[in-house]
C-alpha cells in the first residue's frame, strides 16, 4: 500500500521503517533534513513540501501524521485542507487530546477529506515488537488503513474502537492506567530497597516479571533496567508527564468516575519534581507547633 508519512522523528521514522519492511511504499516529509535522509536511506521516498504529496501519491491518498500533538498537528491539518482532494484520508497518529481531535474532525467535515485518529502505543520497542493501534473513525476509513495497521502492529494489536476521537480517547485512558501501574511497581521497588533484609531486588523483580501474578510488559522492562543497574545509580528521581494523565483525570472529573490510583500516579510525578516540598515543610512546622516535634533545619 502507498501512503505519505508526515513527521519522521523518533516514532515516525521507526514506523516508516516497519512499513517499508512490510512492503508498503512510503513517501515522507519532515522539516528536519537529517531525519528525512535517514528514512530515505531505508527506502522511503521524499517530498519537500506538503503540496508535493498531491502529485507523489495516487488518489485516494492516505497521509499519516506523526507530529507533536497540539499546534504542530493542527497547523498541518489546516494546511492539508487546502491541498488534498475529496476522498483523501488524514490519519492523526499523535498523542492528541481527543477534544482537539473532535475539533479537527469538525474542521474537515465539509471538505470531503476523511479523517481518522489512531492512538499509538509501543514506544521505541514498537519498531521490532509491533505497535498497539487504537483506531477511531468511520469503519470504511478503518478498512482503508487496515493493511498499514496489520503491518505496524503485533498480532491482535489493532482495533477499530469507535467514531472519530475514540482512538485518542482510548489511548489517553491507556496512558492514565500506565501512570498507576508504574507507580505501583515503583512503590514496590522502594519498599524492597528499604528492607533491612538485604533483599536481592533485581532477582526478586525478575521473578515478579517472569512467573508471578503481577507480571506484565512494563515490569519486564523494570527487571531489565535493574539487571543492568541494580541500585539505579546515576538515575535522577525526576519524572515528567506528557499531559495525557492530566486529560484522563479531567475527563474522569467531568464524568464523575473515581480514578484514585491514576490520580495518585500523576501526583507522585509532581512530587518527584520538588527538591524540597512546600507541603511537607508546612506539615513539619505544624507538627512542631502542635506536638512539639522539632522541625529539621
Amino acid at each position: 500500500m502507498q501512503l505519505g508519512m508526515v513527521g519522521v522523528g523518533k516514532m515516525g521514522s521507526a514506523m516508516t521503517r516497519r512499513l517499508l519492511q512490510g512492503g508498503h511504499a512510503v513517501v515522507c516529509h519532515d522539516l528536519d533534513g537529517q531525519a528525512l535522509d535517514a528514512v530515505i536511506s531505508a527506502g522511503a521516498g521524499r517530498v519537500s513540501s506538503l503540496q508535493e504529496f498531491k502529485g507523489a501519491l495516487t488518489a485516494p491518498r492516505v497521509l499519516w501524521l506523526m507530529l507533536p500533538a497540539g499546534e504542530a498537528t493542527d497547523a498541518t491539518i489546516r494546511s492539508l485542507t487546502e491541498i488534498l482532494s475529496r476522498g483523501d484520508l488524514i490519519v492523526d497518529g499523535a498523542n492528541s487530546d481527543f477534544r482537539n481531535t473532535l475539533r479537527n474532525a469538525a474542521l474537515l467535515q465539509d471538505t470531503g477529506i476523511r479523517f481518522a485518529d489512531v492512538g499509538v502505543s509501543g514506544g521505541i520497542w514498537g519498531a521490532t515488537e509491533g505497535y498497539g493501534l487504537l483506531v477511531g473513525g468511520d469503519p470504511l476509513d478503518m478498512d482503508s488503513i487496515r493493511p498499514l495497521c496489520a503491518t505496524l502492529s503485533r498480532p491482535g494489536g489493532f482495533a477499530h474502537v469507535g467514531p472519530v476521537g475514540s482512538g485518542h480517547f482510548a489511548k489517553m485512558v491507556h496512558n492514565g492506567v500506565e501512570y498507576a501501574v508504574m507507580q505501583a511497581y515503583a512503590e514496590g521497588y522502594e519498599l524492597l530497597a528499604a528492607s533491612d533484609l538485604s533483599v536481592d531486588i533485581s532477582a526478586a523483580v525478575s521473578v515478579f516479571a517472569t512467573a508471578c501474578s503481577i507480571r506484565a510488559w512494563l515490569l519486564d522492562h523494570l527487571a531489565r533496567a535493574l539487571a543492568q543497574n541494580p541500585k539505579l545509580e546515576g538515575v535522577k528521581g525526576w519524572v515528567g508527564d506528557s499531559g495525557m494523565g492530566r486529560w484522563t483525570i479531567e475527563e474522569a472529573v467531568r464524568l464523575s468516575v473515581p480514578i484514585p490510583a491514576i490520580t495518585a500516579g500523576l501526583y507522585a510525578r509532581f512530587t518527584s519534581r520538588q527538591e524540597d516540598s512546600p507541603a511537607m515543610r508546612s506539615i513539619a512546622a505544624l507538627r512542631q507547633e502542635v506536638g512539639g516535634h522539632k522541625a529539621k533545619r
